[in-house]
């Protein structure tokens, strides 16, 4: 099995490495990074980069790709959307992560499905056709969306249940000790003060 993880200019980490740690775990399964061009590709920080193994071009049948977001996601990147709908006629899985779902919707592969973002990004994907919703991980057919940035650790594992069972999930779960215990419950917008929610919805970026 061939796991697929997209790469791209302004990538946010987080959404690649998160179903990366989970996702890993499935046997006999191979992990790459795939971009435009193999090599470094830097992150949304700017100070982060990922090495991609493998070009567009060199994987062609993967059975699950992983799209992670970006606070300016690659919606007008032909070479990628092109990529995207080229492989997910032989994937079984096609997901994403955050903003992820973005890039997903501008191939049109997720035209009147339901599909999940970052609560900022919600309303935007509605010009693609998408139902929104603001669950943290939804599954529609084979595509699979994860809600915010931390969400692709939640998806990779209720995946990797799916697909390996529950026990390998949860082991995987107690080897990276994911165990949420949070210092504020404010990781929603029902849930942090209106104040926060206001100063995060004005910076105006995902």
């Amino acid at each position: 099995m061939q796991i697929a993880i997209l790469l791209y200019d302004n990538f946010t980490a987080l959404d690649a490495i998160g179903p990366f740690q989970t996702l890993s775990a499935l046997p006999d399964s191979e992990v790459v990074f795939v971009a435009e061009e193999a090599g470094p590709v830097l992150d949304d920080t700017r100070t982060l980069s990922f090495v991609a193994t493998k070009e567009l071009r060199d994987v062609t049948r993967p059975d699950i790709v992983v799209v992670p977001g970006s606070p300016a996601p690659a919606l007008d990147n032909e070479a990628v959307l092109g990529w995207l709908r080229s492989v997910d006629s032989g994937t079984t899985w096609t997901t994403s992560v955050c903003t992820g779902s973005l890039i997903l919707a501008a191939a049109g592969l997720l035209n009147g499905r339901q599909a999940t973002s970052h609560w900022l990004a919600l309303e935007e994907i509605k010009q693609f056709g998408v139902e929104p919703t603001g669950q943290r991980v939804v599954f529609d057919g084979k595509y699979v969306t994860a809600a915010g940035v931390s969400a692709g650790i939640d998806m990779g594992l209720t995946l990797l249940g799916k697909i390996a069972g529950d026990e390998c999930a949860q082991a995987r779960q107690l080897l990276i000790e994911y165990d949420p215990q949070p210092p504020y419950d404010a990781g929603s917008p029902q849930k942090a003060p209106a104040a926060v929610v206001e100063m995060v919805r004005g910076q105006g970026a995902v």
